[in-house]
């Protein structure tokens, strides 16, 4: 693996000093009152409960006239007419790869997360180091990151695509030194990346699994049919699907992504033995709307998220947006594929599988946090019910992550990661965005202060 400088790692170790060498901040309990609570599981919000807040973690989830005994020196807030949701967990992000490119350390960008509701956050392929190092501060600074869960750098061909945070493993006898040296770093997933053929993509999902780490893979080389055989986690990226899915006969039209037939038997076949493995698939449908396929079109690329985020990183997507050459003959085109997308995402929920929802920000007008709110937007138009989007960014995300223990439900015992909203997101998928205060580990936050915390260049 390639080794950051000493300059870097210098760097690097001033943004991210260890937990013991600055104050933790330390959550009073709180007892929050009248507010209705969703049953993730259920999909329905539970009227009138009391929440009670202790030590970071839920210690009381009661209903109306349910006997409940304040923590000594609890902060009570009278929540009547409010809606408290878990907190939300973004599958999909990378927390060095673009941002290096823009100067824009991650702990920069930690803030915006938490501003929109994103308690946790899955990195899912960084360089080692630097990756640990932010998930380090993040660990530090409750009161303005997330959780982070770290991930592998890319596994992939040699060279590999990504050369920043792409591992070349071309050898099934380097694999368990591999996924041993990883464990030993703390990550907890593995990500397959395009180049890996199925004999090395194999034999990291055995390893992986057989230390406990969870494997996701956006395929190229290793068929979305042999990966789901041989039991990876997680597919990334609606392409994980769709590529696979294409009969050859069709892959030499040139507007075959297009005008896809979803019914083939190709794509039965695949989406039936997702199903059957209880394949996790990530569509991340909102970085191929706002990058891949329509950054050219004012209402994606001129966002008002994007105005939150360092002057650095949006001069970056702007420089990305040029050198793209979308024309605009090709937007219809273009549009259509994405509704292929949208189209595939609603067969896959329909045959039953489990749906996470993650953005890979922040690749090009995908804003960390605030990108969050566009995916589940996205997954509603693409024929999920509120409940159900809902339902993708809290427990199937916790899941994925191997966290359904500590994370995604408002339940007695788990952590007090939590988001308290003005308005009910069964009604309408939007008030997501309408964040009265967020709960991380019991500190209760407040999303304007996050914000400023986040550099304006």
């Amino acid at each position: 693996m390639k080794p950051l400088s000493w300059t870097a790692l210098i760097a690097l170790a001033a943004v991210a000093p260890p937990p013991e060498a600055r104050p933790q901040a330390s959550p009073r309990p709180v007892v929050i009152r009248g507010c209705s609570v969703l049953d993730v599981a259920a999909g329905k919000m539970l009227a009138d409960r009391t929440v009670v807040l202790d030590g970071g973690k839920i210690r009381a989830v009661a209903a109306a006239g349910e006997l409940v005994e304040p923590p000594p020196g609890a902060t009570t807030i009278a929540a009547e007419g409010k809606f408290l949701i878990p907190g939300l967990i973004d599958a999909h992000v990378h927390l060095v790869h673009v941002l290096d490119t823009c100067k824009v350390t991650g702990d920069e960008v930690l803030p915006l997360f938490v501003a929109a509701g994103v308690t946790s956050v899955r990195d899912v392929g960084d360089e080692i180091v630097a990756e640990t190092l932010v998930a380090r501060f993040a660990e530090a600074s409750p009161e303005t990151a997330p959780r982070v869960f770290r991930c592998s750098p890319l596994i992939d061909r040699d060279p590999p695509f990504h050369r920043d945070i792409g591992f070349a493993l071309t050898d099934v006898a380097a694999v368990p030194g591999f996924v041993d040296e990883m464990a030993a770093w703390g990550v907890t997933s593995l990500k397959i990346y395009v180049g890996t053929p199925r004999e090395i993509g194999r034999a990291v999902i055995a390893e992986g699994h057989r230390r406990g780490l969870r494997v996701a893979g956006h395929l190229g080389a290793y068929a979305a049919q042999d990966a789901v055989a041989d039991g990876i986690d997680v597919l990334e990226h609606i392409w994980s699907v769709f590529n696979f899915i294409i009969p050859p006969e069709e892959a030499r039209r040139t507007d075959h992504r297009s005008t896809l037939d979803l019914d083939n038997p190709r794509a039965r076949d695949l989406i039936a033995a997702i199903a059957e493995k209880r394949t996790f698939v990530d569509p991340t449908l909102v970085v191929f709307r706002n990058m891949i396929l329509l950054n050219d079109q004012p209402a994606y690329s001129g966002h008002p998220d994007q105005a939150l985020v360092p002057a650095r990183l949006r001069r970056h997507w702007e420089s990305y947006k040029a050198r793209s050459n979308l024309r605009p003959e090709t937007l219809a085109a273009r549009r259509a594929e994405f509704g292929k997308y949208r189209q595939l995402t609603g067969i896959l929920r329909r045959a039953g599988v489990p749906l996470l929802a993650g953005t890979d920000a922040p690749e090009p007008f995908v804003p960390p946090g605030l990108s969050m709110h566009q995916e589940l937007e996205l997954l509603v138009d693409s024929g999920l019910s509120p409940a159900e989007a809902l339902r993708c960014a809290t427990l199937h995300n916790a899941s994925a992550l191997g966290q359904a223990d500590r994370l995604g439900t408002v339940e007695r015992g788990k952590l007090a990661d939590l988001v308290l909203l003005d308005a009910n997101p069964l009604d309408s998928i939007a008030h997501t965005r309408a964040i009265a205060k967020v709960f991380r580990g019991g500190l209760v936050l407040d999303p304007g202060d996050l914000r400023k915390a986040v550099p304006k260049d």
